[in-house]
């Protein structure tokens, strides 16, 4: 569900400072500075979450909007805001660098740093706020801050009109499709960052992002003893193919990972005194094993010891 905000209702002689309390609430905590004066100064945001992220439009008028280090001392979240120019346009300054963001294009910036935004006139854009880590995992990007990304370049074009279509089903969704969404977006957004570099470890940093997503997608579904990796592609949009060829670059496959996975929760709970009345055939069976003979096994050939004789040595 989308929440609008907007300093247009208030009185005039409020309007400026409660957009300034509208946009850190949105976003981060930022000063902001506009030559619009009372009833010629308004601004308004719709936002709505899109799984771990945010996405929102801002529509507003001239104004110098900064984040300054005083601003990001007392900060505890890091976040990376990716500026996509719809109508108008807007300057932004990072890291010694300075881009001017028009309709059709996109650049980004880091709130862990000093930042400046700069508009001339009216404006709107479409924002998508993403964690840092989210992206800082696949590429670096301190060399590309308050850089223009425009739809001259294919992977720019891509990257945009992807977060530009999954920006308007946030808030339709559930969370889990979003964070997929979000995590191909920040693919996309990654191999834009990589190509302008002329980074040749673009596909190396993709195949490396992939992989991540999939052991994650694999952890939260080791309950399933169906779980096999053709479900496991179909999750990520990949073929079994691409998911064995990852599994591969890691020197393991799909079911060394899955199996590795497993027994390292049942020898967990198994050493845990908070589960000790628990049945050790109820612990393998949590974690997907559906073979009693086979846990035992590959338990023993895994630790050493069957499961009994691990959980009495850990008690």
């Amino acid at each position: 569900m989308s929440t609008r905000f907007t300093a247009n209702e208030a009185p005039p002689h409020k309007r400026l400072t409660l957009w300034q309390d509208i946009i850190c609430d949105v976003y981060v905590q930022l000063d902001c500075t506009s030559d619009k004066k009372g009833s010629a100064f308004h601004g308004s945001i719709s936002r709505a979450p899109l799984g771990r992220s945010l996405t929102s439009t801002v529509s507003s008028c001239a104004q110098r909007v900064s984040r300054t280090p005083a601003r990001i001392a007392r900060a505890q979240d890091e976040s990376v805001l990716i500026a996509l120019g719809t109508t108008g346009y807007g300057g932004v300054t990072q890291d010694g660098r300075e881009a001017v963001i028009r309709p059709g294009q996109f650049a980004f910036y880091d709130t862990t740093r000093p930042y400046e935004l700069q508009f001339d006139g009216d404006f709107s854009q479409r924002i998508f706020q993403v964690p840092r880590e989210l992206i800082n995992r696949r590429i670096r990007t301190e060399d590309l801050t308050a850089t223009v990304f425009s739809s001259e370049h294919h992977l720019d074009k891509l990257a945009y009109d992807f977060i530009s279509s999954i920006s308007q089903l946030a808030g339709r969704i559930d969370d889990d499709t979003a964070n997929r969404l979000t995590e191909q977006a920040m693919d996309l957004v990654a191999m834009a960052i990589a190509n302008r570099l002329g980074d040749t470890r673009a596909t190396t940093s993709h195949r490396s992002a992939m992989l991540h997503r999939l052991k994650v997608h694999i952890q939260s579904r080791l309950h399933d003893p169906e779980l096999c990796a053709s479900d496991a592609a179909a999750a990520l949009g990949i073929s079994p193919r691409y998911v064995s060829d990852l599994f591969a670059d890691d020197a393991t496959s799909f079911q060394r990972y899955l199996l590795a996975q497993r027994l390292e929760r049942c020898a967990r709970d198994l050493a845990s005194p908070q589960l000790a009345r628990r049945q050790i055939g109820e612990i393998a069976f949590a974690w997907g094993f559906n073979d009693l003979s086979h846990f035992g096994r590959v338990f023993r050939e895994r630790y050493g010891q069957s499961p009994r004789d691990y959980r009495q040595s850990r008690h």
